[in-house]
């Protein structure tokens, strides 16, 4: 059985003083993890594509917590010269992120490409966030009780990643390119905590996922697709609030392990951290190491280990 502890949500310690920036903030998960931040006084900087949308919800969550520090900023993180201007933007206003949540995404979407020619869903999930995490690295190295954080799935032992078709022109399914991914994700986050490691940077990279929860990320998903999510939801699915514990248990957390997904824990019961061991692709280290090289070729970021400035 895998490691786990009794951590929940109200063990969230207080935050003030520490910065946070969520992506994908507006909607879903990233509701919840920005609105549990900010009510124990993290300020949060709501990373959102959708501007008006995240203006909403950070009224909605002032109105719930009128000392809430909530920042909307633009990302597309399809699109990397947004990642790029919000990334340049946080630098010259002086902000120093401790904790970078990669939690924005997309799922089962119909086949696009970015403008790199990427899958839309390797390209939002994974390139989006390897990018963002590269520009805002020896920021975080400065930060108190720095962390990356990339939110992840279950879902990664199904993922086929072809590194030599990245649009996904020899075969596509919307189920299939999410769980690709999330299995870049995961060798993402494996490959940036070694890297981190061997420099001796203050950083730390966690992966930390939810479990099945009730989100609309299925939306665009086929028809049968949403009548079979919705039937799962129905007894299987955690409420959102619950099941963000172990992400935000990854973001405030030093005892929380790196090298491990830290999941809720197991179905039908309250969330609990529990820290599991990874198998299948996601333990390829060759693998890691050449999907490193794509994704800084198709972003132009190298990505650096940083020691903090003095």
């Amino acid at each position: 059985m895998p490691d786990t502890t009794t951590w929940s949500t109200v063990d969230l310690g207080d935050q003030t003083g520490r910065t946070f920036v969520v992506t994908g903030a507006s909607s879903g998960l990233g509701v919840a993890i920005t609105r549990h931040l900010a009510a124990h006084g993290g300020r949060v900087i709501m990373a959102v594509r959708d501007t008006g949308k995240g203006g909403r919800v950070r009224d909605r969550l002032r109105a719930e917590h009128p000392e809430a520090d909530l920042e909307v900023r633009h990302v597309d993180l399809l699109d990397l010269d947004t990642v790029r201007r919000f990334a340049d933007r946080l630098r010259a206003d002086g902000v120093t992120p401790d904790v970078l949540i990669n939690n924005g995404g997309i799922g089962t979407a119909p086949r696009r490409l970015s403008p790199q020619g990427v899958e839309s869903q390797l390209a939002t999930n994974h390139l989006g966030h390897f990018a963002l995490t590269g520009l805002l690295l020896d920021r975080l190295a400065a930060g108190r009780d720095p962390a990356v954080v990339t939110v992840a799935s279950g879902l990664y032992r199904m993922g086929r990643l072809d590194l030599d078709d990245l649009a996904a022109e020899r075969r596509y399914s919307p189920g299939g390119a999410y769980a690709t991914s999330k299995l870049a994700n995961v060798l993402f986050g494996l490959e940036l905590d070694r890297r981190l490691r061997a420099a001796g940077s203050p950083v730390r990279s966690l992966l930390a996922h939810p479990g099945m929860a009730k989100t609309d990320l299925d939306r665009t998903a086929p028809p049968a697709a949403r009548v079979v999510g919705t039937l799962l939801g129905l007894v299987l699915r955690r409420p959102i609030d619950d099941a963000v514990t172990p992400i935000l248990y990854a973001a405030t957390e030093t005892a929380a392990p790196t090298g491990r997904h830290i999941g809720p824990g197991r179905p039908l019961r309250r969330a609990r951290p529990t820290f599991e061991t990874f198998s299948g692709a996601a333990t390829d280290r060759d693998q890691a190491t050449r999907l490193w090289s794509r994704s800084a070729e198709l972003t132009g970021v190298d990505i650096t280990p940083a020691l903090p400035r003095h």
